[in-house]
């Protein structure tokens, strides 16, 4: 099984068989926890994947909370500028992260201080495969087209990403080892500025997921020649798997939450239970359907474990590769 199948036949079973988590146990409430608004750090760029997922979250938690969460855009180096604010801030529950995949990545490419071990877990509550995207106009309509005209010109072909080290170079790196490619990879503070440079016909292609060029697509200005996932998309039936054209690749992203890993655990337990009720809101569904956000959610342990072994995956991946900072 690959990793990235692994991600989505887990999370079903998981997002139905959640721990309860008794309120009994929240003494946190007693301590007037929140009383004042908690800030929620978007490690990336306003109008990406990451940026709709925090916000779809903040509506969904409001009843949950007497307090609301606020998010906070802070976009640079790959998700480390955003990371870094929360682990440099108080342990207090106030400020809350929507930690990314580049969580177990950018320590093995030597771009970050902290590990997925200086947070909390809190919950996941996405995963989505990486997808090939191209402008409408662009003269290839298949993927083996495109690799052939990236072979005829190496290191010329433009592939957008959402910063080095970022999940989406990995995956276009990926991409290149598996069919022997070279591109040149051009990196933006998050995916929706690549999105935009493409559009703009400042490169040839991004690698980041589908939820982030689904608008697009449907409103014909870019196509989707190919996801790096084990089966087809709901949103996408038309377009293939990597897998399907030979190509033996699956890999994605994950996005949940997290907070100082000295946040006191009656404070953490407040938000995990929050996060669980809000996760299972249809409307919280509902959003990230529309946006094409695919729905994992594991509660803390596991997804505390889920980090554990991307993060031996991404190190074995970065070693492999031999990617360099």
């Amino acid at each position: 099984m690959s990793h990235f199948q692994g991600i989505r036949r887990r999370h079903a079973l998981q997002a139905l068989g959640a721990v309860a988590l008794p309120l009994s146990s929240l003494s946190a409430w007693a301590d007037d926890y929140p009383n004042k608004a908690i800030e929620l750090v978007v490690p990336a760029s306003a109008g990406g994947g990451t940026d709709a997922l925090a916000r779809a979250f903040s509506e969904a938690v409001k009843k949950y909370l007497p307090q609301p969460v606020v998010v906070n855009d802070k976009p640079g180096a790959s998700g480390v500028v955003g990371m870094s604010d929360v682990l440099n801030g108080k342990s207090d529950g106030y400020k809350v992260c929507v930690v990314i995949a580049e969580l177990v990545i950018l320590p093995h490419l030597g771009l970050a201080k902290f590990s997925y071990a200086d947070f909390q877990p809190i919950a996941r509550l996405n995963a989505d495969p990486a997808a090939i995207t191209v402008q409408a106009s662009a003269p290839w309509n298949t993927i083996e087209e495109f690799i052939a005209a990236a072979k005829a010109k190496p290191d010329e072909m433009k592939v957008g990403n959402s910063g080095n080290g970022s999940i989406w170079h990995l995956a276009a790196a990926g991409f290149e080892d598996k069919t022997g490619v070279k591109f040149n990879h051009v990196p933006y503070q998050g995916a929706a500025p690549g999105v935009v440079a493409l559009l703009g016909g400042h490169i040839d292609a991004v690698a980041v997921s589908p939820g982030e060029v689904a608008a697009h697509v449907q409103g014909g200005k870019l196509k989707m020649l190919a996801v790096m996932a084990d089966q087809r998309l709901k949103g996408f039936p038309n377009v293939p798997t990597l897998k399907e054209r030979k190509i033996d690749l699956s890999i994605g992203t994950w996005r949940g939450l997290a907070v100082h890993k000295s946040t006191p655990p009656d404070i953490a337990m407040v938000l995990r239970t929050a996060t669980r009720k809000a996760a299972e809101e249809p409307v919280l569904r509902e959003q990230l359907d529309k946006l094409n956000l695919g729905f994992s959610y594991l509660d803390a342990p596991e997804f505390g474990q889920a980090m554990q072994r991307d993060n031996e995956y991404f190190k074995a991946l970065v070693q492999k590769l031999g990617i360099k900072a």
